[in-house]
């Protein structure tokens, strides 16, 4: 009995994006080719002056950096906010290790065991897992495919609100459904976060992505609820880089600030190496964000219409970011997910995708779904469509 795991860890989801894994691992051992479309690791270069800046590393000690990170680095994100109308000062950014652990040390300052959260379903999977590390409560409000993922009500909101709601988590651009919030919609939640007196946490690490003639609306936008925003960030996806984990956490509250710097201080700093690339990539040229927006434009526009081609499948337009939900016809998205990597290939190759189902709160919800991540090039995207299609004619469960 005492060497039971703990009901946190007993409790914790499979990440949708990674559980299946073992069967694409399994799929190349036998030879098979496997694209990915189940992760958002994009096969954009990173830009130059980052990897320059790794091979101009001349220190003779790795050391320690400062707990909040470098000055210099947080002076650099100061000026690149404020060309997005974000005005914040180098002590109101906290480099973290990724923008997982900005969410994580977001949570664990804000949120008490208990303590309920309120987000949109679908939602960013790794969301439930860091609630549930710190003991937290996801509840949601639903949207739906049908009319693109549209932000519901304020009445939908407020019927989740319960003396235990501390906050309502957005993601904009969002991960998993591509959609972006209108100026009204951001309104809406900056009245209801104002009304019940709630944090907004705000990840908005897609902001560089967005396909629509609307422009970006960053909860810093909104007046009146300065102390209540805590904003999420990383250069995971603006610059293609993942694997050096900088992240970033921003907030004007200054209570929040200091609870967060003491898990900081607890996991001593973030990345060195990390850091150097990030300070280097935030002044890359903007050709090179030109290039890569024009190039995810590119991709959404052909995997969309690839997508609505194949009988049965539906996939709305995404208006940010370089996801989108994508509705099969087949009994259960997790079962022809598994399927295609275990059982199907055609002409060597098979597609791994993320069931949808974890991307939702509630037993049930998403099963006909999968989130696809169009990081591949438009001739992998063009194979894949193909594969797709060839699976679900030969799939025995589909519907």
């Amino acid at each position: 009995m005492n060497m039971e795991i703990s009901q946190r860890a007993q409790n914790m989801p499979s990440s949708p994006i990674r559980k299946l894994a073992p069967y694409a691992d399994a799929a190349k051992r036998n030879g098979v080719h496997v694209y990915h479309l189940n992760i958002g690791q994009p096969d954009i270069p990173t830009p130059q002056c980052g990897l320059d800046a790794v091979r101009a590393i001349d220190r003779t000690i790795l050391e320690y950096s400062p707990s909040d990170g470098y000055l210099s680095l947080r002076t650099k994100l100061v000026q690149y906010y404020a060309q997005y109308g974000i005005y914040l000062s180098p002590e109101e950014i906290i480099v973290t290790a990724g923008g997982s652990e900005a969410v994580l040390f977001a949570f664990l300052a804000c949120l008490s065991p208990g303590d309920e959260v309120i987000v949109t379903d679908p939602f960013y999977a790794n969301y439930m897992a860091f609630a549930i590390s710190v003991g937290a409560v996801v509840k949601s409000v639903k949207t739906s495919i049908d009319n693109g993922f549209r932000l519901p009500s304020v009445e939908a909101f407020e019927e989740q609100i319960t003396p235990r709601t501390k906050a309502i988590l957005i993601c904009n651009p969002n991960n998993p459904t591509g959609y972006l919030y209108t100026r009204k919609e951001m309104q809406r939640l900056r009245d209801i976060v104002k009304k019940h007196n709630l944090f907004l946490f705000s990840d908005e690490v897609y902001r560089e992505f967005i396909y629509t003639g609307m422009p970006y609306i960053s909860a810093f936008h909104m007046e009146g609820i300065e102390e209540n925003v805590v904003l999420f960030d990383s250069v995971s996806k603006r610059y293609s880089e993942c694997g050096i984990r900088i992240g970033c956490l921003c907030t004007k509250n200054r209570a929040v600030r200091d609870a967060v710097m003491k898990f900081c201080q607890a996991r001593l700093s973030p990345p060195l190496l990390g850091q150097i690339v990030a300070e280097a990539s935030v002044g890359v040229q903007k050709e090179y964000l030109r290039n890569v927006y024009e190039e995810y434009v590119e991709r959404r526009n052909f995997l969309i219409d690839g997508l609505n081609k194949i009988p049965g499948v539906y996939s709305p337009i995404p208006m940010g970011a370089f996801y989108t939900m994508a509705k099969l016809p087949v009994d259960d998205a997790e079962k022809f997910c598994i399927w295609c990597l275990g059982d199907f290939q055609y002409e060597g190759a098979t597609i791994m995708m993320a069931p949808g189902a974890g991307f939702y709160t509630e037993p049930g919800e998403g099963r006909q779904e999968v989130r696809i991540a169009y990081v591949l090039c438009k001739e992998d995207l063009a194979r894949a469509l193909v594969v797709l299609q060839k699976a679900l004619e030969a799939y025995p469960g589909r519907q």
